[in-house]
C-alpha cells in the first residue's frame, strides 16, 4: 500500500475541500427581481428569506410600477416582476413579455397619509387644515399609490384644494422621502413604508375612499428558463413569504 507523506495528503484534502466548495457555489443561481417601490422593506427581507431556504440569489431592483414596466418593454433582464397594481403583469402577459398563466396577486396595498411630525396628523381633517404648506404623492401616472392619493382627495372633495400644495416624486420611495426630508410635511405613502416608524404620525385611508391596491407578480418571459426565477415566484406565495408580506402591512389572500 502507497503512504501518503502528512503535507501532501493535506494538500490533497485541501484541494477536495475546495472543490466541493466551488460545486456548491457553481450550484447556487441567481434571478432579476423588479420591483415596485412600495414594497422595498418586504422585498428585500423576503430575498434574504429565500436566499436562506433556497442558496439562491433575488437580485432586486426598484422603481415605479409605470418606470418598470417600460424598462420591461425596452428589453430589460428582468425576470419577475412585482407591480404595485394589477394592470401592467396582465399587460406583459398578453404582450409577450410575461408568462401566461403565472400572473397572481401577492399582496393588497394600504394608502397612509403619514408626517414626520408626530402631532401633525389626526385623520381626514388634517387635510383641511393650514398647518402644512407642501404635501407628498407619487406620480399618479407611473405609480398606484399615487393615483390612489389623488383618488382618495378627489372623494373627500379636496383635490383643487390641495392641487397648489402638492409635491410629486418619481415613485412612492420618492414621495416617503420628500416626507421624511422635510420636503413636504405631509405625504401619501403605503403603509408597507411606515408600518415599523419609530415616531411621525398617520391616518390610515379608509379602503372606500380609493380603488383596492392589487399587487400582482408575473414570471416574465426571460425568466421562464431560470430555475431560480420560477423558485422565486414559488416561494412568494410560501407562507413563509405571506407571513413578511403581512407584517409589513399588507393583505394576502384575497
Amino acid at each position: 500500500m502507497i503512504r501518503l507523506a502528512r503535507p501532501r495528503r493535506h494538500a490533497i484534502l485541501a484541494g477536495l475541500a475546495a472543490l466541493l466548495l466551488s460545486s456548491g457555489s457553481a450550484l447556487a443561481a441567481s434571478a432579476q427581481i423588479a420591483v415596485a417601490a412600495n414594497f422595498t422593506d418586504a422585498a428585500n427581507e423576503i430575498a434574504t428569506a429565500f436566499q436562506a431556504e433556497t442558496g439562491d440569489e433575488a437580485v432586486l431592483s426598484f422603481g415605479s410600477t409605470g418606470q418598470i414596466y417600460t424598462q420591461i418593454t425596452q428589453g430589460a433582464p428582468f425576470e419577475v416582476f412585482l407591480a404595485a397594481d394589477d394592470v401592467r403583469p396582465e399587460k406583459a402577459a398578453s404582450e409577450g413579455l410575461g408568462v401566461k398563466g403565472s400572473v397572481f396577486t401577492y399582496a393588497i396595498g394600504q394608502l397612509v397619509l403619514y408626517s414626520a411630525d408626530p402631532a401633525l396628523v389626526k385623520d381626514g381633517e388634517t387635510l383641511k387644515g393650514k398647518g402644512f404648506n407642501k404635501i407628498a404623492i407619487a406620480n399618479p401616472e407611473a405609480a398606484p399609490y399615487g393615483a390612489a392619493a389623488v383618488e382618495t382627495m378627489k372623494a373627500l372633495g379636496l383635490f383643487d384644494t390641495l392641487s397648489p400644495r402638492i409635491v410629486q416624486g418619481t415613485s412612492i420611495a420618492q414621495a416617503y422621502q420628500f416626507v421624511e426630508t422635510g420636503s413636504a410635511e405631509l405625504g401619501f405613502v403605503a403603509l408597507g413604508q411606515v408600518v415599523n416608524a419609530k415616531g411621525g404620525s398617520q391616518w390610515a385611508v379608509p379602503q372606500s375612499l380609493y380603488t383596492p391596491i392589487r399587487q400582482d407578480a408575473v414570471l416574465l418571459t426571460k425568466g421562464e428558463s431560470n430555475e431560480a426565477a420560477k423558485a422565486f415566484v414559488a416561494f412568494l406565495k410560501s407562507p413563509k413569504a405571506l407571513e413578511i408580506i403581512r407584517q409589513y402591512g399588507y393583505r394576502t389572500g384575497e
